[in-house]
């Protein structure tokens, strides 16, 4: 009547809408990101939850529930009470050690070709001289930094939230799912379907990174130990918690084992290199590939893009989450392949 095109009109809104939602998620992108690390912390407890809940009597998952928070918490404290006072032993005997180090290392160039120690002494040089450089810049630096990790302790509280949330995700999860499910009514067969291959998904992603953390722990522990590394519980346990972040993390990893082996003076940098690459590579094209499956395999064109991509949206926990991010996005878009195809055989020609 007044010359609108309503197709048009509500696919604009549509737009408009999804645009709206994406900014506001944004500005909440914190606390989005604490939900989603209980989501997957919850995913992470489940498989163990639901064994305890078959064998559990009752309707209740809370039972279950409560046995499974007590055992995590239980492997946490023997976990800290024997591995992390050799973590922290470690630590504060690199802390207290390193300027001798270093200027043990600066001052006796290590034997090998002429080049190398060449190299090396323009390297130490060039990283003295940008020390008496910005000496200023770093002593005004050091209080700013204080006063970032004295505000940033504030973040604690989430120790203990997302636990709690995720408790609260277990024990409520399939009456979350069933109301989501019904909100989409019209689509409810596929919503329900899309919504188990999430499930699923995420399942399988969660138990794979924890056993390729574990496997970098224990592989970690075991060879620099065995390779005469110093600090080599220390590395193992940084190596352990980067894994968890796609790409950068590993990446970062092998570059502060390195640094610390040759700042300790450690004379097998060679064969420690061709350890990490051999790991790497063992890690990311054979175990990596078995766990994950092909339901989260990705090509490594995408997960770099996509690293990079959340890096630049959200930082450390951008780059965390991309990978399973990734992985849903794949996962819908199959699934929408699936809906279109099922509705083009459903058309009668």
């Amino acid at each position: 009547m007044l010359g609108i095109d309503y197709k048009a009109a509500r696919a604009t809104w549509t737009a408009a809408l999804v645009i709206l939602g994406i900014g506001a998620v944004y500005l909440i992108r914190q606390t989005v990101f604490v939900f989603v690390l209980a989501l997957l912390f919850a995913y992470l407890l489940y498989p163990f939850m639901d064994l305890v809940d078959r064998r559990l009597p009752g309707k209740t998952r809370t039972p279950a529930l409560a046995v499974t928070f007590i055992v995590v918490i239980g492997i946490l404290a023997a976990f800290g009470a024997t591995i992390g006072s050799v973590v922290a032993s470690q630590a504060a005997n690199l802390a207290a050690q390193a300027p001798s180090l270093l200027e043990k290392l600066r001052e006796t160039p290590a034997p090998g070709p002429q080049g190398l120690t060449s190299f090396r002494s323009q390297v130490l040089g060039w990283m003295e001289s940008q020390l008496r450089e910005h000496y200023n810049d770093i002593a005004m630096l050091v209080p700013r930094v204080a006063i970032s990790v004295i505000s940033a302790s504030r973040n604690l509280i989430y120790v203990v939230l997302i636990p709690i949330l995720s408790f609260i995700l277990m024990r409520d999860g399939r009456t979350l799912l069933s109301g989501l499910v019904e909100m989409l009514e019209p689509h409810y067969e596929t919503a329900k379907d899309t919504l188990s291959d999430v499930h699923d998904l995420l399942l399988l992603y969660m138990r794979a990174l924890l056993l390729l953390c574990c496997v970098t722990l224990v592989t970690f522990s075991i060879v620099l130990s065995i390779m005469g590394v110093p600090y080599p519980m220390l590395l193992a346990s940084i190596a352990f918690a980067l894994e968890f972040i796609p790409l950068v993390g590993p990446l970062s990893a092998a570059m502060i084992i390195i640094a610390v082996s040759v700042v300790a003076g450690y004379p097998h940098i060679l064969w420690l290199v061709v350890f990490l690459v051999v790991f790497r590579l063992l890690q990311d094209y054979v175990l990596s590939p078995i766990l994950m499956s092909k339901g989260i395999e990705l090509h490594p064109l995408m997960i770099i893009l996509g690293v990079l991509a959340g890096g630049e949206i959200g930082g450390v926990a951008g780059i965390f989450l991309s990978v399973p991010a990734l992985a849903l996005i794949r996962l819908f878009y199959h699934r929408l392949k699936k809906l279109q195809a099922a509705q083009r055989l459903s058309v009668p020609h």
